[in-house]
């Protein structure tokens, strides 16, 4: 007798259809989104609220940096662009402290949504149509991945983005995911709201731009950040584990 799969293939199918219409509202979401506010995240309009802002700031401190963290999850959690605008805003308007507190954790909280997301909607797919072939990949990443991904994110040449929805096809633990991409993006993020911190005006940040800002000490900081990378992975090289 042939095994009956039709009962089994039923739920797939169902399961897979579910997916395929969550992801078309989610991708639907984000494009309303992206041009319903495209020309509110940009440093021209912030700076053009300068005055609003910093008014209605004082009038409701804790509405404020929830609204702007809240903002932030969702514009890097859709892989929405404006996420340098919104660091470099967040480091003007609330000062180097609490504003590498609201970026690091904001950032790291929407990239690991939209690596949750990348895995709901693609990653068990990949992994069962490829998981023979991704046998051998997946055991490496198991004992090695934070290295992996620690790497990446210190090294910025495949876009941020990009990093949160591949690492989503993969079999990285949600816990590793997220303390690792807090880690390895704080010092960039330390440098970028460093930056925006020393901006007196943000109408003069969106006039002169990053290069109207640069002091000694700034571009130090931006040569450190260059160098930091090279000096963690020596670093992390005597410690690693023989292949």
């Amino acid at each position: 007798l042939m095994p009956d799969t039709s009962s089994s293939a039923e739920p797939a199918k169902s399961s897979h259809w579910k997916k395929m219409v969550i992801l078309v509202l989610v991708l639907g979401a984000a494009a309303v989104a992206y041009f319903q506010f495209r020309d509110v995240l940009t440093l021209e309009y912030l700076a053009s609220k300068e005055a609003s802002f910093r008014e209605y700031q004082e009038q409701h401190p804790l509405i404020v940096y929830g609204v702007a963290f809240l903002v932030y999850v969702l514009v890097t959690a859709l892989s929405l662009p404006g996420a340098l605008i919104l660091s470099l805003a967040c480091g003007w308007f609330f000062g180097f402290g609490r504003g590498l507190l609201l970026v690091s954790f904001a950032s790291t909280l929407g990239a690991t949504l939209a690596m949750l997301m990348s895995r709901y909607f693609l990653g068990d797919w990949v992994q069962k149509k490829y998981g023979d072939k991704l046998s051998s990949f997946n055991k490496a990443l198991d004992k090695e991945g934070a290295f992996y991904l620690f790497s990446l994110r210190l090294i910025p040449v495949v876009p941020f983005f990009v990093i949160n929805l591949l690492m989503g096809l993969t079999k990285i633990r949600t816990v590793t995911f997220w303390w690792v991409s807090q880690l390895g993006m704080l010092a960039g993020t330390a440098v970028f709201i460093y930056a925006a911190s020393q901006v007196p005006s943000l109408n003069e940040f969106a006039e002169n731009g990053v290069g109207g800002i640069l002091s000694p000490k700034l571009i130090a900081a931006f040569v450190l950040l260059g160098v930091f990378p090279i000096a963690v992975k020596k670093i992390m090289a005597k410690f690693r584990p023989a292949p």
